[in-house]
């Protein structure tokens, strides 16, 4: 029988804020810039849980009323959060990668972890380590790694099941219709000989942190495997069966990829079915986000849970056709935990992502205080799933995904009928109640998503009113079906495209995105408190004063550039270029970083991100030459930015010339925004751009304020510069620079760097990059004449303004946190 407990029966303050007390414990952890020993945390902890059974004995003494203890008891709860989180982190960051094997090449032996991740220039695997030596001698690696196999043509690695070990096959890539075989197979034991490095991702305002990734992981190192008629060629030892639910998946995503589909629906049933988000093509992620239904294309919450409660039908409808099953264990009960396991199972299959382990630890937690008969009210309910889920994978508070899950969870529960009005509704009221609940969602979680992205979708409610049923009781089952019975993907993938059709139309909707500033984190979280608070259960008049704390946000500006005056930000991406800068009322973009793939490049992961976060429109794009370093990115940012002209020395029959007719740049063209003036030194006028070196005609773009100036140089190398000390000396004066050529050796003359005599040079280049930037020599130029050399491999995106010329900011410097990489000096 189903025994309600009050507060006061279980302490509603020795309940509630030892919850919270952990969860902000964990919290409080994760702000450490350096870590403690393992020791001094474990000592902790041993103190904080004595504090803690002190607490409880006197909580149980006094029947829950003496607020001193229950305080003693929070602040235990507290410090175990914070001790354990940490005596986690070191014991982890004890396992790093030494410095000094960083580029080495390396002989491992172990076995494939999970399923490949295939590229169009090669495949992407984790590797468990079991031996690993250097020289022959051995040595100490990180257990965990993320390996990258490159292949020249898709034709030197795909091989099918049918054929014999060694033999190679052609097959066309790609997200949905590839054949996806590749050389390693999940559970395989190989040799390999390899060069590691130390994760070193970019680190951008407002961007993503992929090291937080790799450390949520606990992935220490990465690196790829090493070929060539000189290296040992890698040794596939045998298949083991460390790894099966790996193995099948892959095994389903090489049936998958024989359907012959067309690629859309194909990365839609793949990231529904394995929980391969990178099937999904990018144009299409960014018709999902838009329509406001990006949750619904990968293994989400959402998913599992009607999973679960799909399950849960099936079986209590299964068990109560048996009388002898009923005495044996009651029907709801064997349900709830059958339910359970199979929604473990299935978030297991679809590779076990951080997402879906909230979603089963959140349904465990319910299912066991359901299972047991107890009935707390939502908030402790709440509370407890929270807290039992940071505990687990503390590092889920920094990421986007957790709070929406929880939050969407928590109105849910606050908005939620009843007990009472639970049990007997008819269709059209539990319809009713369904799109109830959908705008209170949208409307609660609009000042979050503001606060995370920036931006938020207004044809949300619509979209997903429509998605939500359509994918999770039709696409979802017919593509986990598929794995049965191959046909019904084919019927999956016409309601993928329907579907998709659908939503483009929602998206052409002008309006349909709401874009603002994303606002200081204090105005931020008011707003979401402010939105979760109109989800209640009260007076609607009540309800409109919530609204209040969103209108900061929803009308954020960033400070502006004072008028005379420019700012600058050299973006971290990686091996490239990308500089943005600001005046009052413009903005420009100095070339636009590498393309990391057919699919993915830094205007789309990196640039546009921050320009949406700071809500600039470019009037400008300058590209300095066409080296895909340089322009990677440009058709993205051109195609986003639609106003924008285009500068740059690119050949009039590059494919970028069909994006945006891009006009050359040159000696003597000038302009003026708001005080500050823009002016080309380079190239020369009327130089024929299809004959020349595209170094050696980078648009050289030189910013002057009243009190400072800038020298953007692209690629140029030594000739140019001389070229530029004859015609230019007098102009060149900069208070900074960006470091020609990203400090090739080609580059950086002593004349050059004496005739510019800067104070700060910026490096934007690649940790540990194939090309050796910056070269030793260059960077003792710098530093020889006492030039602050500053690098994005060492501060991430560095940002400076000319009406403060003296500082600059380096978040990796000045805002260290314990996974983030500091790359050796």
């Amino acid at each position: 029988m189903t025994r309600s407990i009050s507060p006061a029966a279980v302490g509603h303050v020795g309940l509630t804020w030892p919850l919270a007390g952990v969860i902000a414990g964990c919290a409080f952890q994760l702000q450490q810039a350096t870590l403690w020993s393992s020791t001094s945390y474990l000592a902790l902890a041993v103190l904080a849980l004595l504090g803690s059974i002190s607490g409880v004995r006197i909580l149980r003494r006094r029947a829950g009323h003496d607020t001193a203890a229950a305080v003693l008891l929070s602040l235990g709860m507290l410090a175990i959060g914070f001790s354990v989180t940490g005596w986690r982190a070191a014991e982890q960051a004890s396992h790093a990668l030494r410095p000094e094997l960083e580029g080495r090449d390396m002989e491992l032996t172990g076995v494939v972890t999970d399923m490949p991740q295939y590229r169009q220039t090669g495949v992407r695997f984790g590797f468990q380590v079991e031996d690993a030596s250097l020289n022959g001698e051995p040595v100490a690696v990180p257990s965990h790694l993320s390996l990258s196999w490159y292949f020249g043509q898709p034709s030197d690695w795909v091989q099918t099941d049918t054929q014999a070990e060694g033999d190679t096959a052609s097959a066309q890539t790609g997200a949905g219709s590839a054949a996806v075989s590749s050389p390693v197979r999940a559970g395989e034991r190989w040799r390999l000989r390899v060069r590691l490095k130390a994760p070193h991702g970019a680190l951008n305002p407002f961007g993503y942190d992929s090291e937080l990734r790799y450390w949520e992981r606990g992935i220490q190192a990465v690196g790829y495997v090493r070929q060539g008629p000189k290296e040992t060629p890698p040794e596939r030892l045998t298949q083991s069966w460390r790894h099966p639910i790996e193995l099948a998946r892959q095994q389903v995503r090489e049936r998958l990829s024989q359907q012959g589909l067309a690629s859309r629906p194909a990365g839609v049933i793949a990231a529904l079915v394995l929980g391969d988000q990178a099937a999904i093509e990018q144009t299409d992620w960014l018709i999902f986000r838009k329509a406001g239904v990006a949750h619904l294309m990968s293994i989400s919450g959402l998913h599992i849970t009607m999973f679960a409660w799909l399950a849960m039908r099936l079986l209590a409808l299964v068990w109560r056709q048996s009388t002898r099953l009923c005495r044996w264990w009651p029907a709801p009960q064997a349900a709830l935990f059958g339910g359970l396991v199979l929604a473990f199972a299935y978030a297991l299959f679809s590779g076990w992502e951080v997402p879906a382990q909230r979603t089963v630890l959140m349904l465990g937690v319910v299912s066991a205080l359901r299972g047991l008969g107890l009935r707390w009210p939502w908030p402790q309910v709440w509370l407890l799933a929270c807290a039992v889920v940071v505990m687990v994978d503390p590092w889920a508070l920094l990421q986007a995904g957790f709070w929406l899950s929880f939050v969407a969870v928590g109105i849910l529960f606050a908005s939620g009928p009843g007990p009472a009005q639970q049990a007997h509704v008819g269709s059209l009221t539990y319809l009713a109640r369904m799109v109830r609940e959908q705008a209170l969602i949208g409307l609660a979680l609009a000042p979050l998503s503001l606060l995370l992205f920036g931006q938020f979708s207004l044809i949300g409610f619509v979209a997903n009113l429509v998605a939500i049923p359509w994918v999770t009781l039709l696409v979802t089952p017919l593509s986990m079906l598929g794995m049965l019975w191959a046909p019904l993907w084919a019927m999956a993938a016409g309601a993928v495209d329907l579907l998709v059709s659908l939503l483009s139309a929602f998206t052409a909707w002008p309006w349909a995105l709401f874009s603002r500033a994303q606002a200081p984190i204090v105005l931020g979280v008011l707003a979401v408190l402010g939105g979760a608070f109109v989800a209640l259960r009260l007076p609607w008049s009540m309800r409109a004063l919530a609204l209040l704390p969103l209108l900061p946000v929803m009308f954020w500006q960033p400070r502006p550039v004072p008028m005379g005056e420019f700012e600058l930000i050299a973006a971290d991406i990686g091996q490239g270029n990308a500089v943005l800068v600001r005046t009052q009322h413009h903005a420009l973009l100095y070339d636009t970083g590498a393309s990391f793939g057919p699919d993915h490049d830094a205007g789309q992961a990196i640039l546009l991100p921050l320009m949406r976060a700071l809500a600039l429109e470019l009037d400008r794009v300058v590209l300095s030459h066409q080296d895909s370093d340089h322009t990677g990115g440009a058709a993205a940012v051109l195609l986003a930015h639609d106003k924008a002209d285009a500068w740059g020395s690119v050949d009039t029959d590059h494919p970028l010339q069909r994006v945006r007719q891009i006009q050359p740049c040159g000696l003597g063209q000038r302009w003026q925004w708001d005080g500050v003036t823009f002016e080309f030194l380079w190239p020369q006028q009327g130089e024929a751009p299809n004959k020349a070196k595209p170094n050696s005609r980078s648009c050289v773009l030189r910013i002057a304020s009243a009190q400072a100036s800038v020298l953007l140089t692209g690629d140029i190398e030594k000739k140019q510069e001389r070229q530029l000390l004859d015609g230019h000396k007098t102009s060149l004066r900069a208070d900074v620079l960006l470091v020609p050529h990203h400090g090739s050796k080609t580059s950086s003359s002593d004349a050059f760097l004496d005739a510019v005599a800067p104070t700060t040079a910026l490096l934007q280049a690649g940790y540990r990059n194939r090309y050796g930037h910056p070269a030793p020599e260059v960077s003792q130029r710098y530093l020889a004449r006492g030039i602050d050399f500053r690098s994005t491999v060492a501060c991430g995106a560095i940002t400076w303004q000319s009406w403060s010329p003296g500082a600059l900011s380096c978040p990796r410097v000045q805002q260290p946190r314990y996974w983030r990489h500091q790359a050796p000096s």
